[in-house]
């Protein structure tokens, strides 16, 4: 029998956008909304093992392989601005340490880390490259490494030099977090048994997708990922791990990329360079937009009259998934101004839900709403509906699993429209969110959410139709319109359309 390998496993989780209106801080690690706190050493893996993340797949693939596992630390937080010097100083050090500890225990065989990819650091641009360098430095430049990644990591040259094979999903919304977990991890074994490293080649497009237009349930990036599935699949090929960028970093090398790995370097760098040609000719099938919200309000409520299923609202622009702050009050104002019999969800103001748990359940109140991040509250008379301590289970595609603490939570009611208001900020893509507080989301007229697109994997097989919203907030649908100064040249911020030459 094959010796079982020691494996060390950890994660360092942030989606930073350089211009969202709060950083992430190290509070933010220490208790985030909708996934597990910062954990390190003993009691890591029983933490993680339940939940939907990707190295919940890593454990249960190397325990399935028989190998030893040796827990490092782990965190995610909600995406915000950039990482505080604080938290990523702290968090680095944490899982360097254990790094060390483990190294120290006895010999390892290799390292897999659970990252994002698009992570900025306060001094840091490219802090997952940062991450691994200090990773290579106590591990030395030899000991196999593999990473996991989210599709919106802006992978770097620098980040594919440091790893011997980079895993990103292949989803969006991400239903097979645990997937690429797990593969990462079984190719960190394969790498092991290889010998040495595999032949690697990378490559970045010249324009930025749209978060909107890059969701794999539909075309143009199902065809796109049909055809990374087609090239991965070539002879001699270990993995081609496809980036979509999260367009909202300032740093050169934000956008979308990919790198090959394989056994010798010319399939390498044919299949990076194939799969390059095919981006740079699909570049016209990303162009999109969002509908203004005035506008698709009046849709809504114009479609919801014949529909049978709800009609889904997502307020992209302040997603909390890319940086928003969950608290804009655009979509939220229109929807109360039309008078759509529609449930918001969510609102984070940790004032209001507080006022809403004195007042109590019954009771009507003034509430400045919203806008802690803009400026822009709107003042409203609400009826509190439902109370709830914002503890509870998600059940969807993408977190079943997953621990939610969105602290004291309210369901109110402002005119026609009912409004969740949470203490923690939480992308609205389970509908978990809006059970926990007793609305049936399927029996809803119309639903509005602060997603881009995660939501799409929990509430379109629910929905009678999806508007994108284009409502107040910093995720917007047009990043060319955010005042970059440190993207590189020739960079195009939006995609060419067809007639755009």
């Amino acid at each position: 029998m094959t010796k079982p390998l020691r494996l060390a496993i950890g994660g360092f989780l942030h989606e930073s956008h350089s211009f969202a209106p709060r950083p992430a801080t190290w509070d933010d690690f220490r208790q985030p909304g909708g996934f597990p706190g910062f954990r390190r050493g003993a009691g890591l893996f029983d933490m993680l093992a339940p939940t939907s993340v990707p190295a919940a797949g890593a454990i249960a693939r190397g325990r399935e392989l028989g190998h030893e596992l040796v827990p490092l630390s782990w965190c995610f937080a909600e995406p915000a601005g950039p990482v505080t010097e604080e938290a990523f100083e702290r968090i680095s050090a944490c899982l360097v340490a254990e790094l060390v500890t483990a190294l120290e225990a006895g010999p390892l065989d290799g390292v897999y880390l659970d990252l994002h990819g698009a992570m900025v650091a306060e001094g840091f641009p490219d802090a997952e490259g940062e991450l691994l360098r200090r990773v290579r430095a106590v591990v030395g430049a030899e000991m196999p490494l593999t990473i996991s990644l989210d599709p919106h990591c802006n992978l770097t040259e620098r980040m594919i030099r440091l790893v011997d094979a980079a895993v990103p999903f292949r989803t969006y919304p991400h239903i097979d977090m645990k997937a690429a977990g797990a593969q990462a991890l079984q190719l960190l074994v394969e790498r092991i048994a290889h010998g040495k490293p595999f032949a690697r080649a990378f490559r970045q497009a010249d324009y930025w997708m749209p978060l909107t237009m890059q969701c794999t349930m539909v075309d143009p990036m199902a065809g796109v990922m049909a055809e990374r599935a087609r090239l991965a699949e070539r002879p001699g090929m270990v993995e081609l791990g496809f980036c979509f960028g999260f367009p909202y970093a300032d740093f050169a090398d934000c956008g979308v990329a990919h790198a090959a790995f394989a056994l010798d370097q010319n399939t390498a760098d044919a299949a990076a360079d194939a799969f390059l040609k095919l981006l740079h000719d699909r570049e016209p099938d990303f162009a999109g937009g969002a509908q203004p919200v005035a506008e698709a309000v009046a849709d809504a409520i114009r479609l919801s009259v014949m529909a049978t299923k709800p009609i889904v609202l997502a307020d992209t622009q302040d997603n909390p998934g890319g940086g928003g702050h969950g608290d804009t009050t655009g979509l939220l104002a229109e929807l109360v101004a039309q008078k759509a019999d529609a449930t918001l969800g969510l609102i984070n103001d940790a004032e209001s839900a507080a006022a809403c748990h004195e007042a109590g359940i019954g009771a009507t109140i003034s509430l400045k709403l919203g806008g802690k991040s803009d400026g822009v509250p709107l003042a409203v008379e609400a009826e509190i509906l439902r109370l709830s301590d914002g503890r509870f289970t998600l059940t969807g595609p993408m977190g079943a699993g997953n621990p939610a603490d969105l602290g004291p939570s309210a369901l109110i009611r402002v005119g026609t429209v009912k409004v969740i208001v949470v203490t923690r900020k939480m992308q609205a893509y389970d509908q978990a969110l809006f059970r926990h507080l007793g609305i049936e989301p399927a029996q809803e007229n119309i639903l509005g959410l602060k997603s881009s697109v995660h939501f799409r994997a929990d509430f379109q097989p629910i929905a009678e139709q999806v508007l994108v919203v284009a409502a107040p907030g910093p995720v917007v649908a047009d990043p060319s319109s955010l005042p970059f100064q440190h993207v590189r040249e020739g960079i195009r911020m939006r995609p060419r359309g067809r007639n755009e030459g």
